[in-house]
């Protein structure tokens, strides 16, 4: 039995797996019809060239790129490809006009790999206090601190890659920009997962994950009203997977965006409900956080070795693909590594039983 209602519809759009796949954080299971689309490109530019093949599609390009901008909140226009989220952040940092001693604050989940990307360039990089247990930021903290100071821009990670806390984007901009800062936002994680329209100045992501469209394309959205002096165009692109994105972003839209992100909630939900206390195994988000990104700490005295240990053994002698996430990905959050399960809508509850029995079985 599925814990989504989806699951079924979901899963029959897919080839079945060989493994038992819980880790769309890192990358989602593209359906037959995604792949297809790829596949049939990649053969047309074969057949007609590759500029040719393109023109042919022109319209559908078109129309893949307004339906992926409007999902983001922002337009066609405003919206650039890049193959990754990260080569989107490096594309944004080096075309956008800023000051030679920049400060950006972040949140305690910000990714390690964006920090690096600021740290590179001398950013004074200042986090923001948090506002509970769980890392949500401190907006009222937030709010008072722009009165006195205002940095050059804020960075949030929506969903962070060590936890599956939701940021209040949308709030964190309204605070921001009634003291004229921009707010820069990775989507990474949240792009096909929460809701996107958050009225931030610049968003970017990734097809591969939430989505499930394929690898090698990332996108970036810089509304144009707020900061001209950015140069994001880039003369080179895989169009093959871009088409692909555009059926993973129209699958998303018929089934109903909304549908999709509260089915994606409840998975989440019912994953930490059946896991918390699991053999000494602790959530660590709350149990009803709006996400599908579930993290879990290992029993007491488990080095990062254990953790690492763990997650092989479920795949190779369970076929249960999980990421044993460790804290590069969030340095500012602290030292802890954690257990990530990421499952889809295709979840099934007896998954959940077999992952639940072996970490009872790791545990104390």
């Amino acid at each position: 039995m599925y814990v989504s209602v989806l699951g079924e519809q979901f899963h029959r759009a897919r080839l079945s797996p060989a493994i038992t796949h819980l880790d769309s954080a890192s990358a989602g299971r593209s359906s037959n019809a995604v792949i297809g689309t790829i596949s049939a490109h990649l053969w047309r530019e074969a057949e007609r060239g590759s500029y040719v093949a393109a023109d042919d599609r022109a319209d559908e390009f078109a129309r893949d790129t307004r339906d992926l901008a409007s999902l983001v909140g922002h337009t066609a226009e405003e919206l650039t490809f890049r193959e990754s989220a990260r080569a989107a952040l490096r594309a944004l940092l080096n075309g956008w006009s800023l000051p030679v001693s920049t400060t950006v604050w972040v949140a305690k989940n910000e990714f390690g790999p964006n920090l690096v990307e600021f740290e590179r360039r001398g950013y004074a990089v200042r986090p923001l206090p948090d506002g509970d247990v769980y890392g949500h930021i401190d907006l009222d903290a937030l709010e008072n601190m722009l009165q006195f100071e205002q940095p050059d821009f804020i960075h949030i990670c929506h969903i962070g890659s060590m936890s599956g806390v939701v940021q209040p984007v949308t709030r964190i901009v309204e605070i921001a920009h009634a003291a004229q800062v921009p707010v820069v936002v990775d989507m990474a994680q949240s792009v096909g997962h929460v809701p996107t329209v958050t009225g931030a100045d610049v968003v970017y992501g990734t097809s591969r994950k939430w989505l499930t469209g394929p690898r090698g394309v990332g996108f970036l959205a810089v509304r144009r009203d707020s900061l001209r002096t950015v140069e994001i165009e880039s003369s080179e692109a895989f169009l093959a997977g871009r088409l692909g994105l555009g059926v993973a972003v129209a699958e998303l839209q018929q089934i109903g965006q909304q549908r999709v992100f509260r089915e994606l909630a409840a998975v989440g939900r019912a994953t930490r409900e059946r896991l918390d206390g699991i053999g000494s195994w602790a959530i660590v988000e709350p149990i009803d956080e709006p996400s599908a990104l579930v993290t879990l700490a290992p029993p007491p005295g488990w080095q990062d070795s254990d953790l690492r240990t763990a997650r092989d053994r479920l795949f190779d002698e369970l076929g249960i693909l999980v990421t044993a996430a460790e804290s590069w990905r969030a340095p500012l959050a602290g030292e802890q590594v954690v257990l990530r399960i990421s499952p889809h809508l295709d979840l099934r509850r007896e998954d959940l039983d077999r992952l639940a029995d072996a970490l009872r079985t790791m545990g104390y």
